[in-house]
């Protein structure tokens, strides 16, 4: 799941940058980018990047708020929810053609932004903070001190903790760097449309999440109903 949607994240990112000449599934960037406007006293410019931050910190929030609140209500589904509006949003946004500039532009920046901060949410609260899917910064600092471990970590129950850790984080940069390349070469042909890919992704992740989840949900009530009464 999370190489999965690292994929779709890398096709998001290279379609931005490409269509709209923005980042978007990140917002480090777009902080230097607002500073370096307001400095320029280009105020209304400085105010866009500050939009792209908010669209990217209202996806996160409305993602965890969802979650939250279904989860209460019907805990099988809570989940689906954030990947569901992620899905209708690369859907539409794919729908609405080349290369576009001004204001245009910037609606498809931020429906994008707004798109990668939900899934990060999801994936962060799925994963207990562990594992994000958006960006590779975090990630390649804790491979590079997980790496340097290999060095110290002796006992072979830790080892083999080490080396799966290793292993998670190396398949998600991995899938976020094909998903990138992949989704460059396909948008010379299809522009826009290569966010299709990514919805198609996101659906079979779907799918994949809930057939995973009836698997484990039988399996429960069959060990409950052959485990002896007390």
């Amino acid at each position: 799941m999370a190489s999965t949607l690292s994929f779709i994240a890398g096709i998001v990112n290279i379609t931005g940058v490409l269509s709209v000449k923005v980042l978007t599934t990140n917002v480090t960037g777009h902080f230097a980018y607002f500073s370096e406007e307001l400095v320029k006293k280009n105020y209304l410019t400085a105010l866009v990047f500050l939009i792209y931050i908010f669209c990217f910190l209202a996806g996160a929030f409305i993602s965890n708020l969802l979650i939250e609140t279904v989860i209460r209500i019907k805990p099988a589904v809570a989940h689906t929810i954030p990947m569901i509006i992620e899905i209708l949003i690369l859907t539409i946004t794919g729908m609405m053609g080349g290369v576009l500039a001004g204001f245009q532009g910037q609606v498809i920046a931020c429906a994008l932004l707004f798109a990668m901060g939900l899934q990060n949410s999801l994936v962060t609260k799925v994963s207990q903070s562990v594992v994000r899917t958006t960006h590779l910064t975090g990630l390649f600092t804790d491979l590079g001190i997980e790496l340097s471990q290999l060095f110290f970590y002796r006992q072979e129950a830790e080892f083999r903790r080490l080396s799966r850790s290793i292993y998670l984080k190396l398949a998600i940069i991995s899938f976020f760097f094909i998903g990138c390349v992949l989704g460059g070469f396909i948008f010379k042909t299809y522009a826009l449309k290569t966010l299709f890919l990514a919805s198609g992704c996101l659906i079979i992740a779907l799918y994949y999440d809930s057939i995973i989840y009836h698997y484990y949900h039988l399996k429960r009530k069959v060990r409950n109903e052959n485990s002896p009464n007390p």
